[in-house]
């Protein structure tokens, strides 16, 4: 890819380019499948034996030089990755575990409860990890604890669950093989009930080291409202943390935590705003090492429309712009939102929590999460300029499911500008939940669910390169073929997730779903791709 393509796309960094049909596709080189295997789910046996997995998979996946780590809802697992440390890819050296033992000795509820939601990211500025994990559980009150934020009140400090956090880093738990989980009626266990009254919990664990199985630093924030559906992001200043108040009320939570500190195993601080009547949001995640410039704002991104309002459609997108001061934290800022035109999108399946993704040979419907842009909004900085890529689950013309994605840039006032827009639906087949990931050329994948009533649903990948023309995406690229339905709940994948290698900054990591023949529950395959010139 030449340089003057990329000066070409700065030259166009502040004009919208026309976006292709909602159901445009045009021939492309497809995305290379290098690497695939099981991860955690049904299929999978690990040192700590086997796990009975609750739906949703709520997947989350991070990829480091030399090991992957995937959590889902409440196990982790790290596994191998072929390169100056290992020989293979996809060999488990850890798993199934539960998401807590990384808070073991920590005390509260971080250690003591075992909720779901938990993700992992891959810190590549400091090769370091980090794992967020929601408190759902209200919590005895430990004392004087803070009232809830409201919507148009300053950033606030969260209080610290424990006074002398974070306290030595301490080693993973190695436990020996053991049933983490008995199946009662074919499901995973409930969550155990907690009080009434008292705070939720926010945790957070960061590695002291490169390696995923050594020390970790832990935190703890009280939360008075409920903390659903965390999706963290790495910028330079923060690690920032959206979630939802709950399915029932249209309120947001936007946090961040003190990265820097964190890093360092010193005391750290993190902040909330309260944001009323927007959809779920997503942070900006940093993808690559060049930085954003210094003191860049967060940006911050949601669908329009709202379910519960019964608007289940918008021809826009809005952003913020999170603009923390950690040296006078009161001055913390989010502003917006924005508006950005982008061609008219209605949720596939209506929403959230709604029967409509067919499967063959079963009555039972699958859930879409329509209402969302789905993990990660990814950020790149490109010789050309500052890119954003972000992706949610529409209606298509036809009748089926499809992957609506979209390339932004930013202008000299670090408004997000539209470059181009797509919408992947060359069928009347469903596909949806996608997360996308830009590599360094350029280059843009995104994975996704697909199937039909006469098609198990399975994973599937599909990608484009910089200079292809605007809108269009390459031919799919099968991670894995669905083998049975799902016919006990429609709950289907919170959310799934594409990553970059952090090696050669361009191979795309990514995990989803599938069933196989003969099982009830869900297994995951983790796949590798590579677009163009990566790899070669």
């Amino acid at each position: 890819m030449g340089l003057g393509l990329q000066t070409d796309a700065a030259q166009a960094a502040d004009q919208p380019i026309p976006a292709l049909s909602p159901t445009a596709s045009t021939p492309a080189p497809r995305a290379r499948l290098i690497a695939s295997f099981d991860g955690l789910g049904r299929s999978f046996t690990g040192p700590q034996g086997q796990a009975f997995g609750r739906n949703p998979s709520d997947n989350s996946l991070a990829v480091g030089p030399n090991h992957i780590v995937q959590v889902v809802n409440t196990r982790m697992a790290v596994f191998t990755k072929a390169g100056e440390m290992f020989g293979e890819t996809g060999r488990a050296l850890y798993g199934p575990i539960e998401t807590r033992n990384v808070f073991r000795g920590f005390g509260g509820p971080c250690e003591a409860i075992n909720n779901g939601d938990a993700v992992v990211r891959y810190d590549q500025l400091a090769n370091r990890w980090l794992i967020v994990m929601p408190i759902f559980t209200r919590t005895p009150r430990r004392g004087p604890e803070p009232p809830a934020l409201k919507a148009g009140q300053p950033a606030a400090l969260s209080q610290p669950g424990r006074p002398d956090q974070p306290g030595p880093a301490r080693p993973l738990f190695q436990p020996a093989a053991a049933p983490l989980d008995v199946a009662v009626e074919g499901r995973a266990p409930e969550r155990p009930k907690g009080p009434d009254t008292g705070s939720y919990a926010m945790c957070y664990a960061v590695s002291a080291t490169p390696d995923p199985l050594g020390a970790y630093y832990r935190y703890e924030f009280v939360r008075p409202l409920f903390p659903d559906y965390p999706r963290p992001a790495l910028w330079p200043d923060g690690y920032y943390v959206p979630s939802s108040t709950g399915d029932q009320v249209i309120q947001k939570q936007a946090c961040v935590a003190e990265r820097t500190k964190m890093l360092r195993g010193e005391p750290a601080r993190e902040l909330c705003v309260i944001v009323d009547g927007v959809n779920f949001l997503n942070n900006a995640d940093l993808d690559g090492k060049i930085l954003p410039p210094k003191g860049a704002p967060n940006l911050v991104i949601a669908a329009g429309g709202s379910q519960l309002l019964g608007k289940t459609g918008d021809d826009a997108l809005y952003f913020w712009k999170f603009h923390v001061d950690w040296d006078h934290p009161a001055r913390t800022t989010l502003s917006g939102p924005l508006r950005l035109p982008v061609a008219p999108y209605r949720y596939l399946c209506g929403g959230q929590l709604t029967k409509c993704t067919p499967q063959p040979r079963v009555e039972m419907k699958l859930d879409s999460q329509g209402d969302k842009i789905t993990q990660r909004f990814a950020y790149r900085r490109l010789p050309a300029g500052e890119a954003l890529v972000a992706t949610h689950s529409v209606a298509d013309e036809a009748g089926g499911g499809a992957v609506r994605w979209y390339e932004l840039r930013l202008d000299h006032n670090r408004d997000p500008v539209l470059r181009q827009q797509g919408t992947l639906a060359p069928d009347a087949s469903f596909r949806w939940m996608p997360s996308p990931a830009m590599d360094r050329f350029g280059d843009i994948g995104v994975g996704y669910s697909f199937g039909d009533a006469s098609t198990y649903v399975g994973q599937r990948f599909a990608g484009r390169l910089a200079d292809d023309p605007p809108g269009a995406m390459g031919a799919e690229t099968v991670l894995v073929h669905g083998q049975a339905a799902q016919a006990d709940t429609l709950r289907w994948e919170d959310y799934a997730e594409t990553v970059v290698d952090p090696v050669d900054d361009c191979t795309l990591w990514y995990v989803g779903d599938y069933l196989r023949a003969g099982d009830a529950a869900y297994s995951t395959r983790i796949g590798a791709f590579q677009l163009g010139a990566c790899g070669r």
